[in-house]
Parts: C-alpha cells; sequence; structure tokens
C-alpha cells in the first residue's frame, strides 16, 4: 500500500473485492463475528481486519452472457456505455447470493430490480451501471461496518489490483464513500511481496519506507468525491435491499 498514516483503509479490487483495515490487535467482538469480517496476520503481528465481498465478478459474467448471445464487448466499451446510461435507475444488492453463481447473470439482475419493483436494465450499459453503482455503494455498506467495530472514521481509501483500472468505479466509490481515493498499484501483490523480501535482504528499513517506495515509483490515480447529496440518497436505497 502506498499508504501513511493510520486513517486509511484499502480495498482489493477484482473478481472478488476484499475490504481491509491494519490495526495492532484483533476484534474478536459478537458484532465482528456477526458482520462476518475475519482477522488475518499480516506482516511484523500486524493484524489485518477484514471482509470478503463480491466485485468486478458480476460485469464479467455479464460479458460472459452477452458474449454467448452474439454480443461482444471489451471491458473499456462496456464502462464507456455504463458512462453514458442514465444514472441510479435501479441499484441491485451485489451480496445477495443469487449473485455469487454464475450464468444468467443479465437475467438475475433483471429479476431482483423486478422483484424490488424497479425497472430491469434494458441495455448492457444500464446493467452494468446499475452494477458500478450498486458496488460503491455496498464499499460504502461495507466501511461503515468497519468504522463501528474500530470506533473510528476512515479518511482515506486506497483500491489496489486490476479494478483500481476501473476509473468510472473508482469515480462512484469516491463519491458512494464521501472520501478520497488513490488506485494503484494493479500488481499490488508481487510489489509487496518483492518489497518484503528487500526488507529482510537489508535493502529498505521498514514497512514505511517500503510504502514510501511504492508511492515515488508507482503512477497512482485520483478521484475526489463528488455529488454527496444523491449518492446519499441512493445510499438510503441500497439499505432497503439489503
Amino acid at each position: 500500500m502506498p499508504a501513511e498514516g493510520d486513517e486509511w483503509t484499502y480495498l482489493s479490487s477484482s473478481t472478488w473485492s476484499v475490504i481491509v483495515v491494519e490495526l495492532r490487535e484483533p476484534i474478536t467482538t459478537g458484532s465482528c463475528r456477526e458482520l462476518n469480517f475475519t482477522n488475518e496476520i499480516g506482516y511484523a503481528s500486524s493484524v489485518r481486519l477484514l471482509k470478503n465481498i463480491v466485485g468486478l465478478w458480476l460485469v464479467q459474467e455479464c460479458r460472459r452472457d452477452w458474449a454467448r448471445a452474439g454480443q461482444e464487448f471489451d471491458y473499456p466499451a462496456l464502462t464507456q456505455l455504463a458512462a453514458a446510461a442514465p444514472p441510479f435507475i435501479s441499484l441491485i444488492n451485489p451480496a445477495d447470493p443469487r449473485f455469487l453463481s454464475p450464468e444468467d447473470m443479465p437475467a438475475k439482475i433483471a429479476g431482483f430490480c423486478q422483484e424490488t419493483n424497479q425497472p430491469a436494465p434494458q441495455t448492457p450499459g444500464a446493467a452494468i451501471r446499475c452494477i458500478l453503482e450498486s458496488l460503491a455503494l455496498l464499499y460504502r455498506r461495507t466501511l461503515r461496518q468497519i468504522e463501528q467495530l474500530i470506533g473510528r472514521k476512515i479518511v482515506r481509501l486506497h483500491i489496489v489490483g486490476g479494478g483500481s483500472r476501473n476509473s468510472l468505479l473508482n469515480q462512484f466509490t469516491a463519491n458512494a464513500l464521501q472520501i478520497p481515493l488513490r488506485a494503484g498499484p494493479v500488481e499490488a501483490t508481487a510489489t509487496g511481496n518483492i518489497l518484503i523480501q528487500a526488507i529482510t535482504m537489508g535493502h529498505l528499513s521498514s514497512l514505511q519506507e517500503a510504502r514510501a517506495v511504492v508511492r515515488k515509483s508507482t503512477e497512482l490515480s485520483r478521484a475526489e468525491p463528488d455529488e454527496a447529496v444523491v449518492w446519499e440518497k441512493a445510499y438510503g436505497r441500497l439499505l432497503t435491499l439489503s
């Protein structure tokens, strides 16, 4: 992570998402268990409090189903179609169990919308817009749960992994969370592996120095929060779908 200070969290964004906050001690309360968070040991006996949630799997499965039907889209094209689609027509709860299994993802999204008295997306752009807006709002709900567990506010988010290249989802996430966002590196796992080896071999003195290397050597993109009122209203809608 190219992070500084303590008031940050990170999102590993890919097929599946993981939202993580770094702590010095595990949280083993009943609330932590009920919210389905996990404590994992990190570097130097730190604790990673995390939650695994759905990610761009929803987009990947829609793309696969459309390809089977003869509609081929690459990911940049789908993102462009989503950006051009009207906002907040329909939302889903991405954590609904129906979305965990493969195949028929556009039909599952349409079915969820119909069950919740919302218009079913009629185009690929509308479906992807629905997914990305809903994911950003799910990230907000998960971040609020983290803040509840640790008893303090998070003021910065880092996004790493392949999903960090999706600038539209990044902006939606910054808007939903209303905190600044920094995206990158894409290959955070490999970068971390190399840097921990460098610390072990004495080439770097600390984790803080390793993180400074990432900040200086990686091109990071930024997204600043916007449209607070409309995203607050959308978040209220998401909570009724949970």
